[in-house]
């Protein structure tokens, strides 16, 4: 079944030929590359540690708390994630400036409840 797409339709199961699915999947592949390639190590870090802690404290992080943690100073982490914020791609913050979702998770609540392994209960964004 490796490189294979079906599509089911109603009592079928039609297989799709890798041409007219490939060329999709590399198109998306490079526009993620472009996106996620352009950032620099510590946005990286500074978004990687908001989607590891929001589950963990399942609150959002302040600013400060993330600087705190990361050994960063506050204003490089408020340009950072005024950064991230920027693309919609990566985080949001509340009115007060606190990350409150990290894709792919969020503390606001949404329809998609999640339990991690490690008991942690969570939204995905």
């Amino acid at each position: 079944m490796k490189n294979k797409l079906m599509l089911g339709l109603w009592r079928y199961i039609i297989n799709i030929p890798p041409f007219l699915w490939q060329k999709q999947i590399d198109k998306g592949k490079k526009r993620f590359e472009q996106v996620y390639g352009s950032l620099s190590d510590e946005y990286r870090m500074i978004h990687h540690f908001s989607v590891r802690e929001l589950p963990y404290i399942g609150k959002p992080l302040s600013p400060e708390s993330i600087a705190n943690s990361l050994g960063l100073s506050a204003d490089r982490v408020k340009d950072a994630l005024d950064h991230l914020e920027k693309r919609m791609t990566f985080l949001y913050r509340n009115k007060n400036g606190e990350v409150v979702w990290a894709y792919p998770v969020t503390v606001d609540k949404t329809p998609h409840k999640i339990t991690f392994s490690t008991g942690e209960q969570l939204y995905a964004a």
